[in-house]
């Protein structure tokens, strides 16, 4: 009888500790398929490399392609010069009106939902770049969320000049981040949207 009894227990042992394995492997499953069925770009300009390095952390967390924001004229190191007034930089940004010249295309933007747009914040809002950028394509019924580097600027009215620029887009104030930020807490800042 105690055999029997032992039996039994040993069965519905073994039931209990399969179903655990097949529930634990769901769970892992479950948390490898994507979060969202909306399609999501990461598109970034970056004169140093700094914002590149976030925006390629950004796109791997929330399962995005990677766009390069690319001017046609590439920034050296005298054209980032913020202390001199007559700086490429500083000339462009002192024109509200400036359009640098883009040479990396989008082929088609249309089959985005969801656009991070990242830069490094110059004079405390966009680089001119990301105007032309804004301006560039149709972001009719896109989310889209600025994302930033910066030395100690904060993002100011950056999501405000773009959405002046894609009007029929919904355009979010956005955030400044430290390069060093970890993947986990950049991806509980972009859940809000995917």
């Amino acid at each position: 009888m105690i055999k029997k009894s032992l039996l039994i227990l040993s069965g519905i042992l073994v039931i209990l500790l399969a179903g655990f394995a097949v529930l634990n492997n769901f769970s892992v499953k479950a948390e490898e398929t994507p979060m969202t069925e909306k399609k999501v770009l990461v598109a970034y300009f970056s004169a140093t490399g700094t914002t590149e390095k976030l925006a390629s952390k950004l796109a791997k967390v929330t399962n995005a392609d990677l766009f390069k924001i690319t001017p046609e004229q590439p920034y050296t190191a005298d054209d980032l010069n913020w202390m001199n007034k007559q700086s490429r930089s500083s000339v462009e940004m002192n024109d509200k009106n400036c359009r640098p010249a883009i040479s990396s295309k989008i082929e088609d933007i249309s089959k985005y939902d969801i656009i991070f747009v990242g830069f490094p914040v110059w004079w405390y809002r966009e680089p001119s770049i990301i105007d032309t950028f804004m301006e560039s394509y149709d972001f009719t019924g896109k989310t889209v969320i600025p994302f930033a580097t910066s030395g100690g600027s904060p993002i100011g009215d950056s999501g405000k000049n773009m959405q002046q620029l894609a009007p029929k887009a919904k355009v979010y104030a956005g955030k400044c981040f430290s390069v060093t930020i970890s993947e986990d807490e950049l991806l509980n800042w972009a859940k809000e949207w995917l």
